[in-house]
């Protein structure tokens, strides 16, 4: 059993799809960062760094903050979506550290200043706004004549997909970038990643594309 911190944010996405891939047993704690949920002494003791998502997994005993660390840990345990050779094993880090450093970051700056509070900062619109175009043009090159970014679907596509279902914050029109375009209607036809977008509670509807 898997005790499964988290929040409707692409971040507690990825791990819940992850989970709901590999079919395991876990359980919701739904930590509510709009209330600062995060910020109490009790989660703290489970994510030193007061964010979410987080697990503990009573089979090992290993608990977990990060996002990035939880999908390598249950990928490795499990022995998927993370390839076991060294060449592929690389190219699938590379993409998700890719994803941690830049494609996160950067469109959760966008959702601040181009979704939720636009109009406070002219440079930060544009600033952004450039970057989310031009990390989206890097990932469609990447997605050239492939269907998963590093051929076979692993983490690097669970821990991107749902940063990209955020496109309509991020002022993105897919059509533009046909090979993302594709891409995210093929995962969102997995019936794990319906699932796991809903978690902890269905917000609305998944966004098409």
């Amino acid at each position: 059993m898997i005790d499964f911190y988290t929040w409707t944010t692409p971040n507690g996405r990825k791990v819940s799809i992850l989970l709901e891939e590999l079919g395991l047993d876990y359980r919701v704690h739904p930590i509510n960062i709009g209330a600062d949920d995060q910020k109490t002494p009790e989660f703290l003791k489970i994510s030193a760094n007061n964010k979410i998502p987080a697990i503990i997994d009573h089979d090992t005993g290993v608990s977990l903050m990060e996002s990035g660390a939880i999908l390598v840990y249950l990928a490795e345990k499990h022995n998927r979506f993370l390839p076991s050779d060294s060449i592929g094993r690389a190219a699938v880090m590379e993409w998700l550290m890719w994803q941690m450093a830049g494609l996160g970051p950067m469109l959760g700056q966008a959702h601040h200043f181009l979704h939720f509070h636009p109009g406070k900062s002219d440079y930060a619109e544009l600033r952004f706004k450039n970057e989310v175009t031009r990390l989206y043009g890097v990932l469609d090159k990447r997605l050239g004549g492939r269907d998963y970014i590093c051929d076979e679907y692993s983490i690097a596509d669970i821990a991107c997909w749902p940063w990209i279902s955020r496109y309509e914050w991020q002022q993105i029109n897919l059509a533009e970038y046909p090979n993302i375009h594709a891409w995210y209607k093929r995962l969102l036809a997995r019936d794990a990643v319906k699932r796991g977008y809903h978690v902890p509670r269905k917000v609305s509807e998944i966004p098409t594309g």
